[in-house]
């Protein structure tokens, strides 16, 4: 890495939405992108299904696509991400907890998983965490816990892998994506409320993957001008 490269990158969640977009972003900048997802990926690239909060299968998963690619990961992002809003009385333990396995416990566990490759390339992660991850709001109690997790983890990691392999936590605001598909009206977007771009936000993603050798970029806030959750 170094030079302005992005090389072979693992993204999770790479069928659709943010990860979908940095799957392109990452092909214009002439890399390859290796996805990760339980769905099929409309790009022609390397990919495994694999469901996040199976932590074995993650790590068989992101060894599977290593090999595909001579054994080289320049780069990590970790787009993939599930919800379940409601009161935190009214949630069943199993939808809570899904939240914090997929979005905290399966980005540590592609990371750990592809470490090794990093650290012989020198690579960088960029983390997916989000404006909720830096501020609390009702209703949103394990999303919000799993990515001020993501957060948290996010810096120990860069301060850990200082001057090995780089670290940027991207903290994104609400996108046009299904991510807020098949909610209750109360937690969609009202349809006044102005959204990101995730083409706009991937492109984000690659700039940081792309910084020169030691130069990092730790954190970034990308959201739409008006987003309600941040500051």
């Amino acid at each position: 890495m170094g030079t302005g490269k992005v090389g072979n990158v693992v993204i999770t969640g790479g069928a659709s939405g943010l990860g979908a977009a940095t799957v392109d972003a990452v092909i214009r900048r002439g890399g390859t992108a290796l996805v990760l997802d339980r769905n099929t990926p409309s790009a022609d690239v390397p990919y495994q299904c694999v469901d996040l909060a199976d932590t074995e299968a993650v790590e068989t998963a992101v060894t599977a696509l290593a090999e595909q690619v001579g054994g080289v990961i320049d780069g990590v992002f970790t787009a993939g991400g599930t919800d379940a809003c409601g009161k935190l009385a009214d949630l069943p333990v199993k939808d809570w907890e899904r939240v914090i396995h997929v979005n905290l416990l399966g980005t540590v566990a592609v990371v750990r998983a592809a470490l090794p490759y990093l650290k012989a390339s020198g690579g960088r992660i960029v983390t997916c965490a989000s404006t909720l991850g830096i501020k609390a709001v009702s209703d949103a109690t394990a999303y919000c816990a799993s990515k001020f997790g993501v957060v948290g983890f996010s810096r120990a990691l860069a301060a850990e892998l200082a001057g090995e392999v780089g670290v940027t936590t991207l903290i994104p605001g609400g996108m046009h994506t299904a991510f807020f598909d098949g909610r209750d009206e109360q937690y969609k977007p009202p349809p006044d409320a102005k959204l990101n771009d995730p083409a706009n936000v991937a492109e984000t993603v690659v700039f940081a993957l792309s910084q020169p050798a030691g130069c990092e970029i730790r954190e970034l806030v990308v959201c739409a001008s008006t987003e309600s959750s941040w500051p």
